[in-house]
């Protein structure tokens, strides 16, 4: 029989738009669209990538919540606001998945306000980490 848990973190948002941080069925897991407010002080950093930060302080405590971790994302999300932030987001993205590898999209659109400066929403698979990995190169050129 499947199972489906539903992680809340207590944000006002989550409870007016009738929504939950992660999914988890079975071992598949969906964390919704995340940003860098901090829960305890609900303050959100002015710097990205203090935000890119505490965006990752946020989809972990919710992968963790259901025994995952970052290890088993297979997908992630990216939104940045300023192209300009492209960079410096993404590397500190590679940073926190090197070895991890999942497959990403990153997209510049506008967010739901100008204080969000990125945004992540991932997809994991729990045990993934510990699972048997193939990897495919198809660049050819030498």
């Amino acid at each position: 029989m499947t199972k489906i848990v539903k992680v809340k973190t207590g944000s006002k948002l989550e409870e007016l738009s009738s929504y939950s941080r992660l999914v988890c069925v079975d071992n598949w897991i969906f964390v919704s669209n995340t940003a860098g407010r901090n829960p305890d002080t609900k303050e959100i950093p002015d710097d990205v990538l203090e935000q890119t930060h505490q965006v990752f302080s946020n989809v972990e405590a919710a992968l963790k919540a259901v025994g995952s971790s970052l290890a088993d994302v297979v997908m992630s999300r990216v939104f940045i606001q300023n192209p300009a932030d492209t960079q410096a987001v993404m590397t500190l993205i590679g940073d926190k998945f090197r070895g991890v590898d999942p497959a990403t999209t990153v997209t510049c659109p506008p967010l739901g306000s100008t204080i969000y400066k990125m945004e992540l929403e991932v997809t994991a698979f729990r045990g993934a980490a510990s699972a048997e990995v193939e990897v495919i190169n198809t660049n050819t050129a030498k």
